[in-house]
């Protein structure tokens, strides 16, 4: 059967989820002929590409050759392409890799979608991919759970004080790769990047900035067994940047994986450890499922649970080097896993009638 690799999306990580997409796509090719490249663009289209594109041919958008596709729900859903006499033909998929990174691709939408239309796909399912996105409730549960983590709350125009000293971290509470993070002295200020950061529109979470921490990574994989990648510390392409940006993760032509990094990270015993135990536990708390990348902050006697990334750039293939997972493994198991452990399947047991038949006029109730 066919398989699918979906990148792209109307996100502000539409470019590196690109990136992430080829990586796997080309890694199918080369094993399968049957692979479809199936490209979501910023207007939320989808279409099926040529075998061996490249990242440039996506400058202008839909590259030449390609398609368009059409995502059905119901019984007989999945994805649709236009054939010969007017005539749509069915794509079947065994299951759909996603490489999509933040936006609906990475907040449950396109996950209940597929869900709807029957189609098997990689990653996180519609809760565990709403939870990761969500910085508020994902810190939240986090400290529900006894796992340590920043203080965070959420900053409006009616904040006046906060109940953490200067200087503070402002982040989206949906979204991740640093996209729109701020670095702010007092309140004032926070306050006022609320209007002028088109990327807070849907609610900013603050919190403590600490210069003293650096960033930790870890992976996880949840099949055919929990498995923990090594820990990475990712490195600051500058020292002008107060945090690990954007262009720290993925500008450098294959996204995470020509990063600057230290693999694995210099820790101590202890706190490496921690970083496990935390590790494996989020997974359970937070419904893991596929390939996720857990974030950290450290210092050399503190610890804390940052964020999680449902559809982690370049699906961490990078962190899986102890011991060593071949791209190849780690996309056979996430398909492997897509099919024989689909994230959901909706059931309409239970809606026997009972209800209807006992149920009055309801245009004598509205009268």
């Amino acid at each position: 059967m066919t398989v699918g690799v979906l990148f792209g999306g109307p996100t502000p990580e539409h470019d590196i989820s690109i990136l992430t997409g080829l990586l796997a796509l080309h890694e199918l090719e080369r094993s399968s002929s049957d692979v479809v490249g199936i490209y979501w663009t910023k207007t939320g289209a989808f279409y099926r590409v040529p075998s061996g594109v490249e990242a440039e041919t996506f400058l202008d958008g839909v590259p030449k050759g390609s398609s368009e596709l059409s995502l059905r729900l119901g019984d007989h859903g999945g994805f649709f392409e236009s054939a010969r006499m007017g005539k749509d033909r069915s794509i079947d998929f065994e299951a759909v890799v996603l490489a999509t990174h933040g936006g609906p691709g990475e907040d449950g939408s396109l996950q209940a979608a597929l869900d709807l239309a029957g189609v098997n796909y990689t990653g996180p399912s519609v809760a565990g991919a709403a939870l990761g996105m969500d910085k508020w409730s994902f810190g939240a549960v986090m400290a529900a759970n006894g796992l340590p983590t920043l203080p965070r709350v959420l900053l409006d125009s009616s904040t006046t004080s906060l109940p953490f000293d200067g200087p503070y971290i402002l982040k989206p509470r949906f979204g991740g790769s640093s996209i729109g993070i701020d670095v702010v002295a007092d309140v004032a200020t926070a306050t006022a990047r609320l209007t002028s950061n088109p990327h807070f529109a849907l609610g900013c979470v603050v919190e403590p900035y600490r210069g003293d921490l650096s960033d930790i990574q870890i992976a996880v994989r949840t099949y055919p067994s929990l498995a923990l990648s090594a820990i990475e510390r990712p490195l600051r392409r500058t020292d002008e940047t107060e945090i690990l940006n954007y262009r720290d993760k993925y500008v450098g032509g294959e996204g995470m994986v020509s990063a600057p990094r230290e693999l694995p990270a210099v820790m101590t015993g202890g706190q490496a450890d921690a970083v496990r135990l935390y590790t494996t536990s989020i997974a359970e708390v937070a419904s893991v499922r596929g390939v996720a990348r857990v974030d950290f902050l450290a210092s050399d006697d503190e610890l804390f649970v940052n964020e999680i990334n449902t559809i982690p750039g370049s699906l961490s293939k990078h962190l899986f080097v102890d011991p060593p997972i071949a791209f190849a493994q780690l996309l056979s198991d996430l398909i492997a896993e897509a099919v024989q452990r689909p994230a959901h399947r909706y059931s309409a047991a239970g809606a026997d009638g009972q209800v209807l038949r006992g149920a009055t006029s309801i245009a004598a109730k509205l009268a």
